[in-house]
């Protein structure tokens, strides 16, 4: 399995990764290494207190570090926690609507991560 095969299995956007890390070796080091970002842990912490910092700061870092990465799935679920909890926004989803995006969060990452070590494995 080649980068842009995990990207296909990931659902990702392979041509977002390249447009920003610019070289494929990069977006293969960062890819591997989202395995051990704890960045969707510091979600899921948030979404146990439902604090409203706490969740804008941890659902930002999830949707940046996605980005980056081309996992727009992820991103896009992150932002749509970012901006409920961005200082100044008129909150619209319930506390059970939010906790069901991180929980969806959750489910996709799980869902990378197991197809990342995969590939880690393959093409060791």
């Amino acid at each position: 399995m080649n980068i842009q095969e995990l990207y296909q299995s990931i659902d990702g956007d392979y041509d977002q990764a390249i447009r920003v890390l610019r070289v494929e070796k990069l977006v293969d080091k960062h890819i591997r290494r989202f395995v051990d970002n704890d960045v969707v842990d510091g979600l899921l912490a948030a979404g146990s207190s439902m604090d409203p910092t706490d969740l804008f700061e941890a659902a930002h870092a999830v949707k940046g570090v996605a980005a980056n990465l081309g996992l727009t799935k992820l991103s896009d679920v992150a932002s749509e926690i970012t901006e409920v909890f961005r200082p100044g926004n008129e909150r619209k989803l319930s506390d059970e609507d939010v906790k069901q995006r991180i929980e969806t969060i959750r489910e996709l990452h799980e869902q990378i991560v197991y197809k990342i070590r995969k590939y880690i494995e393959l093409s060791e």
